[in-house]
């Protein structure tokens, strides 16, 4: 992806979330069918993704969405595919509903990512469990980006960042309800132990910083 902003204001993180959930489903997208529940950009409150038209049949998800991050230019997804090509297919919709949002939008054409998308297979464990709370610390670039040299002035105040940050999945895993339909979560809160075990560790990660543990992948 390119280091143009791909997210203008909130409207925007909002569509992108909504998209996490409209195009993960075997079904072509139709644009009535999904809306946000009071789409507001008030950050008091947290807000679902949900179905506005009950006749339509269940979703048939393409890929499990363990975890997502949006940063400035950028995003994380942690997925695991459903059926075959499981994660192509929901990327392009993904990707491709975006861009023509945005390029509606803001009056523009052509592409909005650089390139296409970049995927790493994760087959290990160590680096699978860990991976999360990578993501989800991705934020602080944007105010302690000392982070990555294992270096935090002031430890509270990333903690208040991280828990006041909503456009990640980092919140629903603390059970907040931010955006809980878009992340399937049991798998890996049974791995943490719960959402607790989950904060426990993402502090104790933090305050050890252990990024060496994950080294060899370039998420960027």
């Amino acid at each position: 992806m390119d280091k143009r902003k791909i997210f203008m204001d909130d409207r925007d993180r909002f569509r992108f979330v909504h998209d996490l959930f409209e195009f993960n489903d075997e079904a072509p997208a139709e644009n009535v069918l999904y809306h946000l529940r009071k789409p507001s950009i008030d950050v008091g409150h947290r807000y679902d993704v949900q179905r506005q038209n009950i006749n339509r049949p269940p979703r048939r998800r393409l890929v499990d969405i363990f975890v997502f991050c949006l940063m400035p230019n950028h995003y994380h997804l942690l997925l695991s595919p459903i059926i075959e090509n499981g994660v192509s297919l929901f990327m392009k919709k993904l990707n491709g509903g975006y861009v023509k949002y945005f390029n509606l939008k803001y009056k523009r054409a052509g592409t909005l990512f650089e390139r296409k998308y970049k995927s790493v297979l994760i087959d290990n464990q160590a680096h699978f469990i860990h991976l999360p709370y990578y993501i989800h610390l991705n934020p602080l670039d944007m105010v302690a980006p000392e982070w990555r040299e294992r270096k935090i002035g002031n430890y509270d105040e990333v903690i208040n960042f991280l828990d006041s940050y909503r456009w990640s999945s980092h919140l629903d895993y603390m059970g907040e309800q931010n955006f809980p339909s878009v992340t399937q979560r049991d798998f890996l809160l049974d791995v943490f132990q719960g959402e607790i075990g989950y904060a426990k560790e993402l502090k104790s990660w933090l305050k050890s910083l252990v990024v060496k543990r994950i080294k060899n992948f370039d998420l960027e």
